[in-house]
């Protein structure tokens, strides 16, 4: 009579455990992996989580992020239980994409945008997790580990970071917007993650809400104003305008994408839907304009074709003897642009007929106030593949020295762009170290003293103190 009971209970557990157990075990719908896929490429996770090198193998890690604190290396996200995150649950996963925190409680940098994963859904987020568990190939390689000089290295300091910056507050569409911008705004705000680059930065180098896509300073590049403003910002664009140059990464007669705009077309924007593509549109075209006050016109519009006559070319900018041409030495711009630039880019400067060589006539670079983009893309090149095929410019970082790269940038601006528009050797050796350091990073040193010498004074405080009583 009691063993009845007892193994009728039994069997309820037993039973109970199998459907839990089976429920673990059972594979994850392949509709959500393939969603899981496309919200991995909008969120553009591939950027980061690649290898140093191409090795063709995605998620790996060891990718150097270079940033004003130093060197972060993006780990291994594949689903390898030894070197990746296979044994995440997805309460770890969750909490490391929308809070910021790895397993065992330790807080990543921001260089993981959780500030704006944060606003991830969560239906989005199991599709995610979906897809690096059951769609990712795992990879037992170790990244290598990030290690911050002090006292940025000092994770702890990015608890008190997060509670001032993180609002754990779910993705909220602004009400009045058509369907197709709210859409846009949550690819913007969240999965894209737009903000990490073009919102400027306060003193500690947190987005500055109230300046949300007005441009930014980083790693030597300026990106530029998206808001809506149509001199500064996007606003004298088309939504069809915005969709191609997403997609392609160039759109004649407004700009080409290089630098992080270019690897963030390469690995994420291209793969976007043609919808999704023109929700952002919809949404950046709705932003809150934003403008510089300096700016009469849009930068596209400062630039046409400004006919260079071939003696230009024979005597130089400075109109030098022809013995410059065999100068590998010169600081001539035109001799320079001649022998560099003009087989791709033509003696006008007006491209190739079809594009694949960007004209610098009509475009957004050579006609904006700021050198930045011009001179590390002359440093840097493009390598960038859209949707209708692969741009490439040589890098001439090691063939220019900063003379050099100073000079074919003002022959640039002052024939095809923007002629108010200069560069000098200094500023260039500037942008080719990455750009100018943040005051959080240049006032460390002197921060760091004061704070040694009111630890001192009140060390002697108190000894002083404990000899009085004594």
């Amino acid at each position: 009579m009691r063993i009845a009971p007892l193994l009728a209970g039994s069997a309820a557990l037993f039973g109970a455990f199998s459907v839990a157990h089976a429920q673990a075990d059972a594979p994850y719908d392949p509709a959500q992996i393939a969603r899981g896929e496309y919200l991995a490429k909008a969120a553009d996770c591939a950027a980061c989580h690649r290898t140093r090198e191409d090795s063709g193998k995605a998620f790996v890690g060891g990718y150097v992020i270079t940033s004003p604190m130093g060197d972060i290396v993006a780990p291994n996200i594949t689903p390898s239980k030894t070197a990746g995150i296979g044994a995440w649950s997805f309460e770890d996963f969750d909490r490391a994409i929308r809070k910021g925190v790895r397993p065992g409680g330790a807080p990543l940098y921001p260089a993981m945008p959780y500030t704006d994963y944060q606003g991830v859904s969560d239906a989005d987020m199991h599709a995610l997790y979906a897809y690096f568990m059951h769609g990712v190939t795992p990879v037992d390689t170790i990244a290598p580990k990030t290690h911050l000089p002090f006292p940025f290295g000092i994770r702890a300091i990015m608890i008190p970071w997060n509670w001032v910056f993180l609002s754990h507050k779910p993705f909220i569409a602004t009400a009045g917007l058509s369907p197709q911008a709210q859409r846009g705004q949550y690819l913007v705000q969240t999965l894209g993650h737009c903000g990490a680059c073009h919102t400027p930065r306060n003193l500690l180098m947190a987005e500055r809400p109230s300046k949300a896509f007005a441009g930014a300073d980083l790693g030597g590049w300026h990106a530029p104003n998206i808001t809506s403003d149509p001199i500064s910002g996007v606003g004298g664009w088309g939504d069809a305008e915005i969709a191609k140059y997403l997609a392609n990464g160039h759109v004649s007669g407004k700009g080409v994408a290089a630098g992080g705009m270019a690897e963030a077309v390469d690995n994420s924007l291209r793969y976007m839907t043609p919808a999704d593509q023109l929700a952002i549109a919809a949404y950046l075209k709705s932003t809150t304009p934003i403008r510089d006050p300096h700016e009469t016109r849009a930068a596209f519009n400062w630039t046409s074709p400004k006919p260079v006559p071939l003696s230009a070319y024979e005597t130089g900018d400075n109109h030098k003897d022809q013995a410059a041409l065999k100068d590998s030495s010169t600081t001539d711009g035109a001799t320079l642009y001649a022998g560099a630039c003009a087989s791709c880019h033509g003696l006008q400067g007006q491209g190739s007929k079809d594009d694949f060589y960007a004209p610098l006539v009509g475009s957004s670079t050579t006609g904006s106030a700021n050198p930045s983009d011009l001179v590390m893309t002359i440093l840097t090149g493009v390598n960038r593949t859209g949707a209708d095929g692969k741009s490439f410019m040589p890098a001439f970082a090691e063939q220019m020295n900063d003379d050099q790269v100073a000079a074919v940038a003002n022959h640039v601006f002052n024939h095809f762009g923007r002629a108010d528009t200069q560069v000098t050797a200094e500023q260039v050796a500037v942008m080719r170290k990455g750009g100018a350091k943040p005051l959080l990073v240049t006032a460390m040193p002197w921060l760091l003293g004061l704070g040694a010498l009111a630890g001192l004074g009140i060390v002697a405080f108190i000894v002083l103190r404990m000899r009085k009583r004594a």
